[in-house]
């Protein structure tokens, strides 16, 4: 099922309903469909949240025919989180992962990414690039130069991603102005095949689509992948830097800019 765009509405969270919805859909990704659990997890009512939900921004793809009252008009969803909105709440979601102090002390303006998430009815369309579409307004309008989160391979068992891991250790580091490293608790070294030795192919198939896509937009990895074992993940801290992107990505970004004819 794959709905035509004029039934998708794109908008930040605006009212509990949407904020609900949100949640609805990361239950059924992150929980139902992935096995993940956590602490604020609401199985009654299938919602998946946490203490983050409240202060972020909730980036929503809508479908307009579907009643919000039921909870199921969200089909899309990220949350953003603006580098001050962040020093005021005390912390990035990303800080119980990793280290961001060379991102802290690099003075740039950041943004947190996270919880992205698409309904499987709605994956293949056009949903993602419309959210794409709104997040690089979105980037624009606070011009920030560096956006980074946490993206997870399914499973806690890293021998079973020692090529995608590996592969993006060796072809895609961050450099050390801006490599957060993963903390001690769920380290999970990266390097566990040498570079002669990796597969591209194999890598590559089993990279998820989205750490594909932000590579493709000039992707990079911190130190260390991140074993979270009460939401069956290994994360993998992405960043990228608006300043090194392609000119191809910047003149999308610049384009976003341009007012309407």
């Amino acid at each position: 099922m794959t709905p035509e765009p004029s039934f998708f509405a794109i908008r930040i969270a605006t009212s509990e309903v949407d904020r609900l919805g949100a949640e609805r859909l990361r239950y059924r990704v992150f929980v139902k469909e992935l096995g993940g659990d956590g602490p604020m997890v609401d199985h009654d009512r299938r919602l998946e949240r946490d203490e983050f939900d409240p202060v972020v921004d909730h980036l929503l793809l809508i479908d307009t025919r579907i009643p919000p009252q039921t909870l199921d008009h969200v089909v899309g969803a990220y949350r953003l989180l603006p580098g001050p909105r962040a020093a005021e709440f005390g912390s990035f979601y990303c800080d119980a992962e990793y280290d961001l102090s060379p991102l802290r002390s690099s003075g740039r303006r950041l943004l947190e990414l996270g919880r992205s998430c698409m309904h499987p009815d709605y994956r293949g369309g056009s949903g993602m690039y419309l959210l794409w579409n709104a997040l690089a307004d979105y980037v624009n309008e606070l011009n920030i130069e560096v956006l980074f989160g946490v993206a997870s391979f399914h499973g806690t068992d890293p021998q079973a991603l020692a090529a995608p891991l590996s592969w993006l250790h060796h072809h895609h580091l961050a450099p050390p102005g801006l490599r957060a490293v993963a903390r001690p608790e769920g380290y999970q070294r990266m390097d566990l095949i040498a570079p002669e030795a990796l597969d591209r192919r194999m890598a590559m198939t089993q990279m998820p689509a989205l750490i594909k896509a932000y590579l493709r937009l000039g992707g990079m990895v911190g130190d260390g992948a991140f074993v979270d074992r009460p939401f069956n993940t290994t994360d993998v801290f992405l960043l990228m830097d608006t300043a090194e992107m392609s000119s191809r990505h910047r003149d999308f970004y610049q384009t976003r800019r341009q007012p309407a004819l």
